[in-house]
């Protein structure tokens, strides 16, 4: 890749196999740094068999407090061909996975797309980002995925500049929502009540945060088409760098969720899951070992 554009980054970095030069510091090969089955999902995704969860490595995104700091800044992973992506989830299938949940993959859609043209599961695709996406990458994906899962982190370009360090944040990530309706259309759930396509936005309050939670919540009310479903998580525990954030540093106060979860209940979605306080722990924070990756030659 001689100039990536893929990510709102816009970096236009040369990219090699096994390295690059952009925001995210990954090469065109994809990095993982797990691949197991994942119970802690919203309900309609793990179900009783669990999500075939892929952790990518690097991020596009980068916020301060990410729970999965150790891969997505510190970039520890594991290097695999396309043919082994591929194989990876050939083998997730075999698991039992309710689907292939590919987690923070934005920087690697063109060896994802290669390799799902290598082996497509007959179980559901799903898109798992942080919401800051290219509707042009999205596009690429048509076809292919078939469940998006975005997070909508900010609507305030203070906040997003401040902690992601992207004042665009809002309006890139309410242009790529409105790409992954397009794609998927409403929620179709089979008969044991598993999602088997559709758009699913989740929003994670932050602390000291509530105001901007509950404008966000607001929005999406007004924004998302008929058929999509909202997801408000309580789980914030400070990772990552929000050490160096004062005001972040801190738990979630069960009086701060509750404003928020009021303000969710109040606007009445189609469809809805709030998260209880109780996944609020480091305790759920995946365990990377390069768990299920292929064994290096």
């Amino acid at each position: 890749m001689a100039n990536c554009n893929l990510c709102p980054r816009n970096c236009n970095a040369p990219r090699g196999e096994k390295e690059g030069t952009g925001f995210c510091g990954m090469g065109t090969l994809p990095v993982l740094a797990r691949a197991a089955l994942h119970f802690w999902e919203e309900p309609f995704i793990s179900g009783a068999r669990g999500s075939g969860t892929v952790f990518f490595s690097g991020c596009a995104l980068g916020c301060v407090f990410c729970q999965n700091d150790v891969i997505s800044r510190q970039r520890f992973g594991q290097v695999l061909t396309v043919e082994q992506l591929a194989g990876v989830f050939q083998s997730l299938e075999r698991q039992g996975a309710h689907n292939i949940n590919l987690v923070n993959p934005t920087h690697f859609v063109p060896a994802i797309v290669q390799a799902l043209k290598c082996y497509r599961p007959r179980i559901p695709i799903v898109y798992n980002s942080g919401g800051y996406e290219k509707p042009s990458t999205l596009r690429a994906l048509r076809g292919l995925v078939d469940i998006y899962l975005p997070d909508f982190k900010y609507i305030s370009p203070e906040t997003a500049a401040r902690y992601a360090g992207a004042p665009d944040y809002f309006a890139v990530a309410a242009e790529a929502i409105e790409e992954m309706a397009l794609q998927t259309g409403p929620l179709q759930l089979d008969e044991d009540g598993l999602l088997q396509r559709g758009l699913v936005v989740r929003h994670l309050v932050l602390p000291g945060h509530v105001k901007e939670s509950r404008a966000i919540l607001r929005y999406l009310k007004e924004a998302l088409p008929p058929g999509c479903a909202v997801s408000l998580m309580g789980q914030y525990v400070p990772c990552g760098r929000a050490s160096q954030f004062p005001e972040i540093d801190r738990p979630l106060t069960a009086r701060e969720y509750d404003r928020a979860v009021q303000t969710f209940m109040e606007l009445d979605f189609d469809h809805g899951f709030v998260q209880e306080r109780g996944a609020a722990s480091k305790a759920f924070i995946p365990d990377f070992s390069l768990q299920g990756l292929p064994e290096q030659g």
